[in-house]
């Protein structure tokens, strides 16, 4: 499939979204932590505005997980805020957005999502009271070039979709990666454009249970107990 714009102007692409990313302390989103956030306001004919919070998880930072985003233990100490008071700017900094309507961009949004939600509920902060509609680029992509080698990562994708990309694995560059990505996507597959915001939330749902549920199927053929979680979005 080709990666060439089509002529044709999207409708929703052109709005305003928020797009979020987390760095985190590991891989299972019921017991990451947050290290760093980043909350990217984009589009409706302004320039992109960036929030950024480093944190203070109040555990140890994995070396795995250092080498990665690369925040030690020591930096999120001695310049990370108190998980409550992020959480609290986090929160606010996207309720008002979703309420009017801007859908939210989170790139493989059942992980970030289930990790804000349960650091909310230990940090005693309520979380969202709906969180709709959300933008997943992961999700869309495989839906649309379904067949497509090569791996999937966000660096991946926007090599192939001729996205920029600033720096992986920093959480503000990914967020506006993300947010570059659901701007683009409905540009080379213009039937995702056509498709209202409310819709294609619903739509998301179906497609990241289905593949889900292939990828499990794909992975049970080396490992019989191999289990994927198809929720989508994944809250409380």
């Amino acid at each position: 499939m080709s990666t060439t714009e089509h002529p044709h102007s999207p409708t929703w692409p052109d709005g305003p979204m928020l797009a979020l990313d987390l760095e985190t302390t590991g891989i299972d989103p019921e017991t990451a932590r947050i290290v760093s956030a980043a909350i990217a306001a984009v589009g409706g004919g302004t320039s992109p505005e960036t929030t950024t919070w480093l944190i203070d998880p109040g555990v140890e930072i994995p070396a795995e997980a250092t080498a990665i985003h690369g925040i030690t233990t020591e930096q999120a100490r001695t310049n990370g805020r108190p998980p409550a008071e992020a959480l609290t700017e986090i929160t606010a900094a996207l309720a008002e957005p979703l309420e009017a309507g801007a859908p939210l961009v989170v790139f493989r949004a059942p992980y970030a999502l289930t990790v804000l939600a349960r650091e909310c509920t230990r940090a005693g902060i309520a979380f969202l009271d709906a969180v709709a509609p959300v933008i997943d680029p992961a999700v869309l992509d495989k839906q649309v070039e379904r067949y497509r080698a090569g791996r999937r990562t966000l660096p991946a994708l926007c090599a192939h979709y001729r996205v920029r990309h600033d720096g992986p694995n920093n959480a503000t560059e990914d967020a506006l990666a993300a947010a570059r990505l659901a701007w683009r996507l409905p540009r080379v597959h213009p039937s995702l454009a056509a498709i209202p915001l409310a819709e294609l939330h619903t739509r998301q749902q179906t497609w990241a249970a289905e593949q889900a549920a292939g990828l499990q199927e794909h992975l049970r053929r080396t490992d019989p107990n191999a289990t994927v979680n198809g929720s989508w979005p994944l809250v409380p």
